[in-house]
Parts: structure tokens; sequence; C-alpha cells
């Protein structure tokens, strides 16, 4: 069984590397975002993952924030939002050979966590995307967790949610690391869930929206862990 699996994380893995390699092809030929959003479907339709989902997105939502478990992740993303996403992540994935283009072509958004010289780059570049319409998207836990905990969110998400005022909506995807793990060589086809919760504006004078979010993220994972048998 552990053979199959990791023949299918190759597989998926191909997959992957070629989708991203149609969306550098075709960045300049289509308008974006859908060399992206055509690269994640690819990933979507032969890799054979389906998704369910619960709630729904709101219409003048300006940041997404969403707890990451696997790279999937932001291919789910892309395939059941219309909207231009401006991901931001870590610096170092920028410069990485390949992998960093794919970031730096849609203008994605770098941030070093211990530079405040970057954080002011990150509030401006923020702002850049939000003018140009697009949506923030952040994992705020600031990398993957596969235990079914969230791990503590970084303040880089409150910090610009807070500078603008916001319009934020947390979704919770549950146990992608159970259909993709790269540190285990792990993959298999399966219905993944997405749960939209409400949206909100963000308050500054609320010191711990940011932690109560992740204790109410954190919840809705469990509940629904608890009450659907399918995610064990």
């Amino acid at each position: 069984m552990k053979i199959f699996a990791h023949i299918s994380w190759l597989y998926a893995t191909t997959i992957i590397f070629f989708a991203l390699t149609l969306m550098i092809a075709t960045y300049y030929l289509l308008p974006r975002p859908y060399a992206r959003k055509l690269a994640s479907w690819l990933i979507r339709i032969t890799t054979f993952y389906t998704i369910d989902m619960q709630g729904k997105e709101d219409s003048e939502v300006q940041m997404f924030l969403i707890n990451h478990q696997s790279d999937l992740d932001i291919g789910i993303m892309e395939t059941i939002s219309n909207k231009d996403l401006a991901w931001v992540a870590k610096k170092t994935l920028f410069d990485v050979p390949f992998f960093g283009l794919a970031l730096k072509l849609p203008e994605d958004i770098s941030v070093e966590r211990e530079s405040k010289t970057s954080l002011v780059k990150l509030l401006r570049a923020a702002k850049d995307r939000l003018d140009k319409g697009r949506v923030i998207t952040m994992f705020p836990e600031g990398t993957r967790s596969t235990t079914g905990t969230m791990l503590p969110f970084k303040h880089g998400a409150k910090m610009i949610a807070d500078k603008y005022e916001l319009r934020v909506q947390p979704i919770v995807l549950m146990q992608t690391s159970k259909y993709y793990n790269i540190k285990e060589f792990y993959y298999k086809p399966g219905r993944i869930k997405v749960i939209y919760m409400d949206p909100f504006v963000a308050n500054k004078e609320d010191e711990n929206w940011l932690q109560n979010l992740r204790v109410s993220m954190q919840k809705v994972y469990d509940d629904e862990l608890a009450n659907n048998p399918s995610h064990r």
C-alpha cells in the first residue's frame, strides 16, 4: 500500500511540476490570474481530488486567512475562487530556482519576518495589490502543520488587516496533508472539504483578534473532524 502511495506521490509531484511550467510559459499569454488558475485546475483534474464546500466566499473579501497543511492548499484555493489572489510567503521561497519564478511572475508578496524593513515593504506591497483589486491571501501559521493542531498565528496578517481595515474571511481546509504530504512522499486522491467561516472587518482596537481567530478556526476544524469520520 505504501509503495502505491509513493508511486502516486511521484505522479502527483510530476503533475505539479508540469503545471507550474505551464503557468510560467503562459503567464504573459493569458490575462492575470488565468495562468495560475489554469495550472491549478490541471493539478486538480489530473490528480483526481475533488472538493466539498461549506459556506461561501464573501464577494467583498479583501483578505483570506487559511490553515496550512499541504502543498495542495494553494491549488485548492485557486480553483475554488475566481478572485486574483496575492499570496504572502517567506522570502526564501522566492529565492528557490523555478518555484520562486512561479511566485515572482504573479507578483506575490515576500516577507522576512525578522526584518523591520521587510515589514514596511510588506505593508506597501499589500497596499499595491489591494489597489489592483487583488485579495491578500495568507497562511497565518507561516508554515505547514500536519498534526491537526494549528500553529500560533504570525502577527503579519494582523498588521496588514489592521492597517487597511480589511474585510477578512477565514477558511478551514480539512486534512489536506492526508492526501498529499511531501515529507512522507505520500499522495492519494480523495474529497477535500473547504469550510468558509463568516467574514469580519479587522479591528485594530482588539489586540487579540488574530489569536482568538486561531481558537475559532481550530474549533471548526476539531468539530468537523469529530462529526465526519471520513476525515480520519
